[in-house]
């Protein structure tokens, strides 16, 4: 899946630094068209967002239960090198 962001930058970079002329571009944006428009293509990045939209939901969920008012001890988080009784000393 890390190809995946590599391959599309090596594209984006030859389609702007190639020296082959209008010709070539429009080759590769009608393959680029032709990969886009694939019903199979489209079915997969439906399935890839809907994934992620899951994944979010539930980092979202984990969040707001380690955040929660219930998790809560009453305290105030002490900030490094001092004690949570607040006078300054070191635990």
């Amino acid at each position: 899946m890390k190809a995946l962001p590599f391959l599309l930058g090596m594209g984006v970079g030859y389609v702007l630094g190639t020296r082959a002329g209008r010709e070539r571009y429009e080759q590769l944006s009608k393959a680029y068209r032709r990969v886009a428009d694939n019903p199979q293509v489209q079915a997969a990045a439906g399935v890839a967002r809907a994934k992620a939209g899951e994944a979010v939901q539930a980092g979202v969920a984990v969040a707001k239960d380690r955040v929660s008012p219930s998790s809560n001890t009453g305290h105030e988080p002490a900030a490094p090198g001092r004690s949570a009784t607040g006078n300054g000393t070191a635990r």
